[in-house]
């Protein structure tokens, strides 16, 4: 039965990248060329959109696929170094601009959740979600005490749609592990395990919540830092309720400059703020992406920073933190022979 569900998926798979035309962006590559004049027979060749710039065709293909193929997109919009940028620009969009689903699915599970009409647990609720991502979306609302929120629901069935991504995965690892040189040496089994961790943990939004609070308490009378503060009465596994921010996204560089926003002050208090979290705290924000980064400006001249969207969280063991202060230093001093030793070394 498994084997007939990863099959099943495979499919699935292979259809929604014909569908989108990713098949020809592969025949296209130096490796995969002479296999080109196949692609051309094949009916799907003849059915994509052609209308739709590659960037686009790679994003839709992704939110079709699911919540980790759009993580691995996410992952790779943060690396300009590595793609065009027209579709790093798409993919982009993965960060908190997946195709949402409806604001009346998203009442039905409230109500489910809480066990009541949601008139009776919010005085206002937008039905129109102002952001969407891979594991969940976001709804502006109200409590009856007048507080602006952000409710953040999961998307339904989800988990059954983790968990048969995550077969599929551990799959190509075992192969990977048997038939690929590199593969004991790189340990695919132990990454797509790590993988499954951090994503059970964004399913979970009791535990995201949890990290909130202590972020939050970490960086209290912060100057530099905001977190917005948990609703826990209205919390529960599959959704969260936090304090509304009013803040410029990060990536918003034009809006920043026609405020006058203080640039050398926000790379500053950024990089203080990596190493408070990393190096007195040893409990970080590990999914920094500038979906998740917002500046408030006040003081044009003295910004700040808030972060939302605190479902994967990192620490370091004694050991990693004495490697990575010893990096950070050989670096500073120009010192790459040090950090050549320090890499070898870990």
């Amino acid at each position: 039965m498994k084997i007939i569900r990863q099959l099943t998926r495979l499919l699935t798979i292979y259809r929604i990248i014909v569908r989108y035309g990713l098949d020809e962006l592969l025949l296209s590559t130096k490796i995969f060329r002479p296999l080109r004049l196949f692609g051309y027979l094949t009916p799907g060749y003849w059915l994509r959109p052609k209308h739709l710039t590659r960037g686009k065709r790679i994003r839709l293909a992704l939110e079709e696929l699911g919540p980790i193929f759009v993580k691995f997109g996410q992952i790779l919009s943060t690396r300009r170094d590595l793609l065009p940028d027209d579709i790093a620009l798409e993919l982009a969009k993965l960060q908190d601009k997946v195709a949402p689903f409806s604001g009346e699915e998203s009442r039905r599970i409230l109500e489910r959740a809480y066990g009541r009409p949601l008139d009776e647990v919010f005085a206002h609720f937008d039905n129109t979600p102002i952001a969407a991502a891979s594991i969940a979306q976001v709804h502006a609302a109200r409590l009856h005490n007048g507080r602006s929120v952000v409710v953040k629901v999961l998307r339904p069935g989800i988990q059954p749609r983790i968990h048969r991504d995550i077969e599929l995965l551990y799959l190509f690892a075992d192969l990977a592990t048997r038939y690929w040189t590199q593969g004991h040496r790189l340990r695919p089994r132990e990454v797509v395990a790590e993988f499954e961790k951090n994503l059970q943990d964004e399913l979970d939004l009791i535990r995201e919540a949890a990290n909130a609070a202590q972020l939050r308490r970490n960086f209290k009378d912060s100057d530099s830092l905001y977190v917005p503060e948990v609703e826990w009465d209205y919390t529960l596994s599959n959704v969260m309720v936090m304090e509304r921010i009013k803040g410029i996204p990060v990536r918003n560089i034009a809006t920043l400059k026609k405020q006058g926003v203080n640039f050398k002050h926000l790379a500053e208090i950024g990089v203080e703020i990596f190493f408070t979290q990393v190096f007195r705290d040893n409990f970080f924000h590990a999914d920094m992406h500038p979906g998740n980064i917002f500046v408030d400006a006040p003081n044009p001249s003295r910004p700040s920073y808030i972060a939302v969207d605190f479902g994967i969280m990192g620490t370091l063991s004694t050991e990693d933190q004495h490697y990575l202060a010893a990096n950070f230093l050989a670096f500073f001093r120009r010192d790459y022979h040090r950090v050549a030793e320090l890499h070898v070394h870990s």
